[in-house]
């Protein structure tokens, strides 16, 4: 079964560049395309796509707004990637914070850009390490507990806890299992129960509440390398 996108960017001519290197892939079907955060959340609708390539900077409703409401009115399985040339602190946290599973630049080589869709299709999460530096820059700056995300905590066993460590510290599923000494298959499962007990989306979703939680501190570690 082929993975159903919808490509929005404000631009004709970037927009159909995308969709002419995804549209060579024929494990990807390109569903509808979009110039406005208005029209993505109207393309969404009805098209229901696997994952949307989302810009960010758009005229009237922008791509963080268009991917909240998109993933909070959702009733299946979507994910957003973000395309976008600026990568600046605000808008990482933003994208990632409204549900964004991926954050890529607009320059990515054209053969990455289909594995992206893939993986992100998949339930994996993908940023640029210069995207996850400058979001580990924001939680050093806000160096902030949020108390309501920390209660979540009282809902991980210890285990559970050693994982989303882990997660924030940039670990693949095979690297935790052989700093934990359990199987790769555990660390999905643990990971997985995760997603469900914190009703989270992902990975990214998983780095984010360690540190709102205060789990993990900016500084502790450099993820991504």
């Amino acid at each position: 079964m082929s993975i159903r996108v919808v490509v929005v960017d404000d631009q004709a001519l970037v927009r159909r560049g995308f969709v002419m290197i995804l549209r060579v892939h024929d494990d990807i079907e390109v569903m509808a395309e979009a110039g406005t955060g208005l029209e993505a959340v109207d393309a969404a609708r009805r098209h229901r796509p696997d994952v949307i390539l989302m810009d960010i900077r758009m005229p009237g409703m922008d791509g963080i707004e268009a991917t909240s409401r998109i993933l909070r009115e959702a009733d299946w399985d979507v994910r957003v990637l973000i395309l976008t040339t600026f990568d600046p602190d605000e808008y990482v946290y933003k994208a990632l914070r409204a549900g964004a599973s991926a954050f890529v630049l607009k320059d990515i080589p054209p053969e990455q850009l289909a594995t992206a869709v893939r993986t992100v299709a998949e339930g994996g999460a993908l940023l640029a390490p210069s995207i996850t530096r400058r979001l580990i820059d924001q939680f050093a700056e806000r160096r902030v507990v949020n108390t309501t995300v920390a209660g979540r905590l009282q809902r991980l066993t210890d285990r559970e806890r050693e994982i989303v460590v882990a997660v924030a510290r940039g670990a693949s599923n095979s690297e935790i299992a052989a700093q934990l000494f359990i199987g790769p298959a555990t660390v999905k499962s643990h990971v997985s129960s995760i997603l469900t007990k914190l009703g989270l989306r992902d990975r990214i979703q998983i780095v984010i509440f360690a540190y709102e939680s205060g789990l993990v501190e900016a500084g502790d570690h450099d993820v991504g390398h």
